[in-house]
């Protein structure tokens, strides 16, 4: 007996997603470019294919095109279901796996199909990854009691954020989905960092988990600018950042200066300059020039300090746009200890009127 057809819309499929094995069937430069998290590739047809069955669809014909892709795809459909087969037997629970291409159209149509008559059971996204994205947007622009972890350059911000997630707190570590620290010194090992659509597609699933957690409390985040190397943060997202309550670090230029120490200390010298010279321009020419001059002769505390100047007016003119702030004195400590500090002073001031979380 074959096994029946099930499609599915968006949201159930996203959150069918998070535990069943799923299979994006575009090409691997459409994945490449962005796809839902967790997902497998498994095209229907290669890039070079894609784009040969696109051309003869524009310039001859639909049925043409059909063709084209027929002779693509019929070689390859017994280890497709091989392939298929293994991960369906490889679940601990056999769950139907989960299929999606761009708009829901031929490509995860004709995968379902295969599957299915491979006796492999499957689910179909209804409108594909574009609906997915849909989705993923309405998640972004929904308001949430976000509280921002503001604090000049070297103030640890992310290790905090990542000592509250630690305490069990709901935090987004926007710069660990960036795989960048969000300055010119950000990415000094010019390591990939993923597109746009993809960071958005990471953030909005995030969020779903939030959601799906169910646990009161604040989401903490930390105070990032409209763009974090590469990426541009989304819009519908970041304005809400810029409403948020702001707990401001405050430390020391010595606790500063020993974090980027810490971050950056092992950095090569020519990494360390072509960051200054990314800078020049704001930073000033002379300035430049002697910080440079300081990483060459090993110098490197007195460097960021001159890096610092920079990045305080720049910072300070950001904040200026945030109306809810408090002072966090977290001179001298550590991060699990700033962030106790951080929910003790939150949960006084509780600006969303949240329930009280324990410290």
């Amino acid at each position: 007996m074959a096994i029946s057809e099930q499609r599915m819309e968006a949201s159930a499929f996203l959150e069918a997603a998070r535990k069943s094995v799923v299979l994006d069937v575009r090409s691997p430069s459409e994945f490449a470019q962005g796809h839902l998290p967790g997902a497998l590739s498994f095209p229907l047809f290669l890039d070079e294919e894609r784009a040969a069955v696109g051309t003869t669809y524009k310039k001859v014909g639909k049925a043409e095109a059909i063709d084209e892709g027929l002779g693509f795809v019929a070689p390859k459909l017994q280890s497709l279901a091989a392939h298929a087969r293994e991960l369906f037997h490889g679940q601990e629970q056999r769950k139907p796996l989960l299929v999606y291409c761009w708009r829901g159209g031929m490509r995860s149509e004709s995968v379902d199909w295969l599957l299915r008559t491979a006796d492999i059971a499957t689910a179909r996204c209804d409108g594909g990854y574009k609906a997915c994205k849909r989705h993923f947007n309405h998640i972004l622009a929904q308001d949430r009691p976000y509280v921002v972890i503001g604090g000049m350059t070297g103030s640890a911000k992310t290790e905090v954020i990542r000592a509250l997630h630690s305490q069990k707190a709901k935090t987004l570590d926007l710069e660990g989905f960036a795989k960048h620290f969000g300055s010119a010194f950000g990415n000094l090992d010019d390591h990939a960092q993923p597109s746009t659509e993809h960071f958005t597609n990471l953030l909005a699933w995030e969020l779903m988990a939030l959601d799906l957690d169910g646990a009161s409390g604040p989401i903490w985040v930390e105070n990032e600018s409209r763009q974090i190397g590469k990426i541009h943060v989304p819009e519908m997202f970041h304005k809400h950042l810029r409403q948020a309550p702001v707990l401001e670090l405050e430390r020391t230029e010595a606790d500063r200066i020993a974090h980027l120490m810490s971050m950056y200390g092992k950095a090569s010298r020519k990494s360390l300059i072509d960051a200054f010279e990314r800078i020049r321009s704001k930073l000033g020419g002379q300035h430049t020039q002697s910080a440079v001059e300081l990483v060459e002769v090993g110098d490197l505390a007195s460097a960021a300090r001159i890096a610092l100047v920079y990045y305080d007016k720049t910072y300070r003119h950001g904040l200026d746009r945030h109306h809810l702030t408090r002072a966090v004195d977290a001179r001298g400590l550590q991060p699990d200890a700033v962030a106790t500090l951080c929910r003790r002073i939150h949960n006084d001031w509780n600006p969303w009127q949240l329930p009280q979380t324990s410290n």
